[in-house]
């Protein structure tokens, strides 16, 4: 269909709970739009793997996934079960792209969504599919990233990580 525009941090659209699709078929385009804008996003800044449908300003509960080669299209994901066990990372986001973010993520979830026939089915999650899925299931809550910081010490610019990170190694 299209590229759309991503919206950016301080958008208080970003801050609205998506809600419910009704007719998991009416949502075809919007899933195109979704697909479109994270393959112009791969290409413009080389990662990215996830975008929910409020980030194009579409605040219905639906998120579009390209993982190892795999689309994934969740319309009403909604947690099944998260496991007690958790991690830390850096995670990044699309509407903040020049941003990391030090958080807490589980370590596996289940969820369950509808497809586009509107039949329902369930996802089993792990390490960085799960913290995937858990960013953006967070997005369809109007929660960010930033939201979840450790403390103050865990933002950094991706400038600065990088930099970091290849002095460490």
């Amino acid at each position: 269909m299209a590229v759309q525009r991503i919206l950016q941090l301080g958008d208080p659209v970003l801050r609205q709970v998506s809600a419910a699709v009704d007719q998991p078929a009416a949502v075809s385009a919007l899933l195109a739009d979704l697909s479109d804008t994270l393959a112009a996003f791969r290409r413009t800044h080389g990662f990215g793997r996830g975008i929910s449908a409020i980030q194009i300003g579409d605040a219905r509960r639906v998120i579009f996934l390209h993982v190892d080669g795999s689309p994934y299209e969740l319309i009403n994901p909604q947690y099944l079960e998260r496991s007690p066990e958790t991690f830390e990372l850096w995670d990044d986001c699309f509407s903040f792209p020049n941003l990391m973010v030090r958080l807490r993520r589980h370590t596996a979830v289940r969820l369950k969504y509808q497809d586009r026939s509107g039949a329902w089915r369930e996802l089993d999650a792990r390490d960085a599919f799960a913290e995937l899925i858990q960013h953006e299931m967070d997005h369809l809550d109007g929660v960010l990233a930033v939201d979840r910081a450790e403390n103050c010490l865990s933002l950094s610019t991706r400038e600065e990580f990088l930099r970091i990170k290849v002095t460490q190694e």
